[in-house]
């Protein structure tokens, strides 16, 4: 089977693009955080942090103990996704990106010639050197090429940072041995405790297990495509529809109260609000999440008539809100999820609607913001929280430009 899939998966990118963007960083240990606080995580480090333990998750106040030089930048997400479409840009001149599963991970497929080894190899390297050119040069890329995506991302993931490497099928299934469960895509913690469960230990056991047994380990057809993709085999998979949207924030220490937590929902949840109509869907079910200071958790849920509607939705959050657990300890971290997605076009419309003035309504108030940007008009609910809960990225979504609060 020749080379089909190529992974371009760019390393400590949200570091790397501020020490892009700051030339006194470079070579230096960088962290980047949601905001500006001892007590919340690193969402990012460059490699420089990683040598002295940093990582994704790591406490603030830890990281500077285990580097006293670090610096630590709040984040720019805006200013992230700028540079993401610069470099789907940059790869786009060398090969079509077929799919973007992140903003800092780009799937492209080989064909005709490009499947050949060294005119595969050849790509890399040009597509290395054409983001060095076009975008920057620190923004570094690991790239693996193989029979099929999973094969690729793992390659990806064999050599960092700025590496290349290549799976072809004679190196099946040997070359994978020295990797571990969780070093491939799928496998996370839950399933590596399945299939461990199952006497699956070792990436060698896992590539001789049966396509029998894995449909076990998975409950299902994924058993069988991961049987399929270790092999080398191309696996159809069907595309996802997006089951939820919604938001959440960890709230500053000024915002850890009844009153301006509430205030930063009604944001979160307009947002939510106005990327569901641009999705061009309706839901028909709302919950709200509260983690307090003392680690005591709530939530709730509610479901109703699907629609687009935000003053709809602000009443639905309002009633969710009056019957939250009163836990005696501050809020931490709010989120609203909008569910229960419909496509706006698969939906059959109530016989209790009336007219089409607040469909209207959310239309302008979409339209004058996308024109003058975020917080040109809003529901009043949310004045005090303007500047609360800016951009977030997520790993499997990535905002557009116009996005940006």
């Amino acid at each position: 089977m020749s080379l089909r899939s190529l992974i371009v998966d760019f390393n400590s990118y949200f570091a790397s693009v501020e020490q892009q963007l700051q030339p006194e960083l470079r070579g230096k240990p960088v962290a980047v955080v949601p905001v500006m606080a001892e007590s919340t995580c690193c969402i990012a480090a460059s490699y420089e942090a990683k040598k002295f333990g940093i990582r994704t998750g790591t406490r603030v106040s830890d990281a500077r103990v285990m580097c006293p030089s670090v610096t630590i930048l709040e984040a720019r997400p805006a200013l992230y996704v700028q540079f993401h479409a610069r470099l789907v840009e940059a790869i786009e001149s060398c090969i079509h990106v077929e799919e973007v599963w992140s903003i800092d991970e780009m799937l492209c497929e080989l064909t005709g010639k490009l499947k050949e080894l060294a005119n595969a190899r050849e790509l890399a390297l040009k597509i290395k050197s054409t983001i060095a050119k076009t975008v920057g040069t620190e923004l570094r890329c690991s790239i693996g090429i193989a029979p099929n995506p999973l094969l690729a991302k793992t390659a990806s993931n064999m050599k960092k940072p700025d590496g290349l490497v290549v799976i072809e099928q004679k190196d099946l299934p040997h070359c994978l041995y020295p990797l571990e469960l969780r070093d491939f895509h799928g496998v996370g913690r839950n399933m590596e405790a399945r299939l461990h469960s199952h006497g699956i230990r070792t990436v060698e056991e896992f590539c001789a297990a049966s396509k029998d047994l894995l449909r076990q380990v998975w409950g299902g057809i994924g058993g069988e495509r991961m049987y399929k993709s270790l092999r080398g085999e191309t696996v159809y998979r069907p595309p996802t529809n997006k089951s939820s949207v919604g938001h959440s924030h960890v709230l500053p220490p000024e915002e850890r109260n009844d009153t301006a937590a509430f205030e930063v929902l009604n944001r979160l949840l307009q947002k939510a609000a106005m990327r569901l109509r641009k999705m061009n869907c309706c839901a028909g079910g709302m919950q709200l999440f509260i983690k307090h200071v003392r680690h005591t958790k709530w939530s709730d849920e509610c479901t109703f008539l699907e629609t687009q509607d935000t003053v709809e939705f602000l009443r639905v959050l309002r009633m969710l809100w009056e019957r939250r657990s009163r836990a005696g300890s501050p809020p931490l971290a709010i989120g609203v999820t909008l569910f229960r997605l419909v496509e706006e076009h698969n939906l059959t419309p109530s016989l209790f609607e009336k007219g089409t003035v607040r469909r209207d309504l959310n239309a302008l108030v979409d339209r004058i913001n996308a024109e003058y940007g975020k917080n040109a008009v809003y529901f009043a609910g949310a004045h005090n929280a303007r500047k609360s809960a800016p951009m977030r990225i997520a790993f499997n979504y990535v905002p557009d430009e116009s996005d940006a609060d």
